[in-house]
């Protein structure tokens, strides 16, 4: 009789019993990933050295023995891209994204693939992705780039072409020549044609030579061809309820014998209007642009009572200047402008104006653009001798502030908001003061017709510096007044055949003073056909 086991004998055969069948079960499937991953680590040796048959031979190998293996799927679409194979490549670069979908690099080569079938709508989002987490990253500058301009998003594809870095020559040189022509869609014909003789020096003898060098020698030559001459002709008629500005009621005398002034007849008035505008590009040299302007208005009332608010002429002159270029991605324009306008009341000299601007705008992205303004102007009334000195409006302003617009596709669409503050010390203590004015309004295109609706707002707050020494009637030189100015602007523009516009447009006037002659609504309702060349 065979003597019996011990209890601990007996554990300790079952436990090495377990063992070996764990080792003889575990062993094969190791011994398949090793021998995978050597099949792997030699086929990326091979890529490197560009044999692509050999390594596409190993890479099978070791697929067939995992067919999840996530470096196997990876280099296997690294190598059918390598040759000229991206429907393939796509097909285990997908795979591969399954298995890791937030893996950086495997993203950016199934977004390459996509790119080189040019499927765009499935590159975009791939890409972009890996741009905005490194910008850097070799040559994805210049597929984010590409994709933005055939989007027409220019800005954008300008600031991923200056963003982007590569070590291919090729890559280089497309993404030079792409970026001159944003710059030239930009209206920055200069520098476009400084990108496009970079991108000529990268590769000169490459098959990009031919069409970059003849854009390079059009680019300018276009710009100088461009018309010089814009003008712009505008007819239409009106309806003024309060054309003589003629103060809301009071208790005052004063304004109520204003008021009530016959020959105003109720300041109320249907009329006609006409203005010719035309500017001329008198020079033009890379990013500097200079020109001259002449505008003319005339307003028509077909009221025959009114005295001070009639038949209303002005003629305006200027001169500006301009220059235009890039800070990294964002173009932006600097610029100087003199105006001259003479004003001409019921055919009698009324008022000129001498005004000098200083403006710069930055585009920071096609979504925003800022423009600051400053400005002076020396305002002279013709007034004759009777006028007392006090209500001398002749005055110089002083004006700052900057303004933001908002913008929606393509401009379709705008919001704008600013600020300015300015200064008037006229030569009559009454008329100097001190103001903040607000802006804000919009546009907005509506779907058919290209029609567009456009809004704004002001209000202009003024604390004038000294009590007014005639007003109020009943307590003369002991209030110093205050106005709180409101306009708001309402136009519908349609656009019509051989550069036609017709629009119609609402305006409307609020003053609201403490010195009640100045408190005053007026409402003005227009119908006007733009012509422009």
């Amino acid at each position: 009789m065979p003597p019996r086991s011990s209890p601990r004998a007996c554990f300790l055969g079952l436990a090495h019993a377990i063992f070996l069948l764990l080792v003889l079960w575990v062993a094969p499937a190791y011994a398949q990933e090793t021998e995978g991953d050597v099949y792997i680590a030699q086929a990326i040796l091979d890529y490197d050295s560009k044999r692509y048959p050999e390594a596409l031979g190993l890479l099978n190998e070791a697929l067939k023995l995992d067919p999840d293996n996530l470096n196997g799927l990876y280099y296997t679409g690294l190598i059918h891209l390598a040759m000229k194979k991206p429907d393939l490549a796509v097909e285990y670069l997908e795979k591969a994204s399954r298995k890791s979908p937030r893996d950086l690099f495997i993203r950016m080569q199934l977004g390459v693939a996509y790119f080189t079938l040019e499927q765009y709508d499935k590159a975009a989002p791939l890409l972009s992705d890996v741009f905005a987490e490194q910008p850097r990253l070799e040559n994805v500058g210049y597929y984010v780039g590409f994709m933005r301009y055939r989007q027409k998003d220019y800005q954008s594809a300008l600031a991923a072409f200056k963003t982007g870095a590569s070590t291919d020559p090729t890559i280089r040189q497309l993404t030079r020549f792409y970026a001159g022509l944003t710059l030239g869609i930009l209206g920055l014909p200069e520098q476009a044609a400084r990108e496009v003789e970079e991108a000529l020096k990268i590769l000169p003898g490459s098959a990009l030579t031919g069409p970059a060098e003849r854009i390079r020698d059009t680019v300018v030559k276009a710009r100088e061809r461009e018309q010089r001459l814009k003008a712009e002709v505008r007819l239409g008629a009106f309806y003024d309820d309060n054309i003589s500005v003629n103060p809301q009621f009071s208790s005052d005398p004063l304004v109520q014998s204003l008021r009530n002034t016959p020959d105003r007849g109720g300041g109320r008035s249907t009329g006609e209007i006409a203005s010719v505008r035309t500017d001329y590009s008198w020079f033009r040299s890379g990013p500097w642009e200079a020109t001259a302007t002449y505008g003319l208005f005339h307003s028509q009332p077909n009221n025959p009572g009114l005295f001070r608010s009639g038949k209303i002429q002005s003629h305006l002159g200027g001169l500006a200047g301009f220059y235009r270029g890039t800070l990294g991605a964002m173009p932006y324009q600097l610029g100087t402008q003199y105006t001259y306008d003479y004003l001409l009341l019921n055919d009698a000299a009324f008022l000129e104006r001498h005004t000098a601007t200083l403006f710069g705008t930055l585009v920071e992205d096609p979504g925003n653009l800022t423009t600051v303004v400053g400005r002076l102007q020396a305002k002279n009334f013709l007034l004759d001798a009777t006028t007392p000195p006090q209500d001398n409006r002749n005055a110089h302003n002083w004006m700052l502030g900057p303004t933001h617009v908002f913008r929606f596709a393509g401009d379709q669409h705008i919001i704008r908001v600013g600020y300015q503050f300015d200064i008037e010390d006229a030569a009559g203590t009454n008329f100097s003061y001190k103001g903040h004015r607000l802006l804000t309004g919009g546009q907005y295109t509506l779907p058919w017709g290209e029609t567009r609706l456009r809004y704004d707002y002001e209000i202009h707050f003024r604390d004038y510096r000294h009590a007014n020494l005639f007003l109020p009637t009943t307590s003369p030189n002991t209030m110093t007044r205050t106005d709180t100015e409101q306009l708001h602007v309402f136009r519908i523009e349609k656009p019509l055949p051989n550069n036609l516009t017709l629009s119609t447009e609402y305006q409307g006037t609020f003053s609201n003073s403490n010195i009640e002659v100045f408190n005053f609504h007026r409402n003005v309702f227009s119908v006007i056909l733009t012509w422009t060349y």
